[in-house]
């Protein structure tokens, strides 16, 4: 029987501290240009003095978050996963695809890499930091925590039925997770600013000294998501695996 302790915990602990270097990169580049875009979107209203109407907006920063992640994914795709996320990244561990040193590492440069993105999109603009994620009025906790729940259990599936679960398509799975961003931010961003990934969130905040309440919804939400992801992930693949095989015994009885 094989045994498992520290030491082979670490059997691969440069390999794993240099896809979380990577790993930190990618989510920088990631967030600069998904955030850089809600931040531009802010100065440009401050600028001219103009408003947008609601509904462009939102499509402006669905846009704008969903296609950075659909680029991001695919350049490090290879390298790292192109995984950006603590919340995927635990799902990916509760799944068995990711081990357990790689995962904290991966938490800790993805939570970093928000931060750098964050402090990068402050120095670079002139106008106050504008991609805090804040419940908006008339959106209590509770609705808060379920909505990124549920948008982020979207993301999780997604990500494990496109990419954790090899097939001919997976070389493309970053269009269908970047159209998955897509799609939740249409529905979500109203009402909690969609971050449906910790990192996303808790950057801005870090940078601009935690100026909204209410900032554990982020944490607790996600992280439920990335459980109910990942057990509706484990459930249908359970069920495939037993349709297939019945499948498998009717033909042998027929043949």
């Amino acid at each position: 029987m094989k045994k498992f302790g520290w030491p082979s915990l670490f059997n691969s602990f440069r390999d794993d501290c240099a896809a979380a270097a990577f790993e930190f990169v990618g989510t920088a580049f990631f967030l600069l240009f998904g955030l850089g875009g809600i931040q531009a979107a802010a100065s440009e209203s401050i600028a001219t003095g103009t408003q947008s109407s609601g509904v462009e907006q939102v499509l402006y920063i669905s846009t704008c978050m969903g296609m950075s992640l659909l680029v991001s994914a695919w350049l490090f795709f290879r390298v790292t996963g192109g995984l950006f996320n603590p919340n995927v990244s635990l799902a990916l561990l509760l799944v068995g695809s990711l081990r357990p040193v790689r995962f904290v590492l991966y938490c800790i440069a993805q939570l970093a890499g928000a931060i750098a993105a964050s402090a990068l999109i402050l120095s670079l603009t002139s106008a106050p930091l504008s991609v805090n994620t804040f419940l908006q009025q008339g959106t209590n906790r509770a609705q808060g925590v379920f909505i990124e729940m549920f948008i982020t259990a979207a993301l999780v599936i997604s990500v494990l039925m496109l990419a954790a679960e090899k097939h001919q398509a997976t070389p493309f799975a970053p269009i269908g997770i970047g159209l998955t961003l897509f799609a939740c931010h249409l529905f979500a961003v109203f009402y909690t600013g969609a971050a449906m990934n910790t990192a996303r969130a808790f950057g801005p905040a870090v940078v601009s000294g935690f100026p909204v309440p209410n900032h554990w919804v982020y944490w607790l939400g996600p992280f439920l998501g990335s459980l109910l992801g990942a057990g509706f992930y484990a459930i249908l693949k359970q069920y495939v695996s037993i349709i297939c095989a019945s499948n498998l015994d009717s033909w042998l009885i027929h043949r």
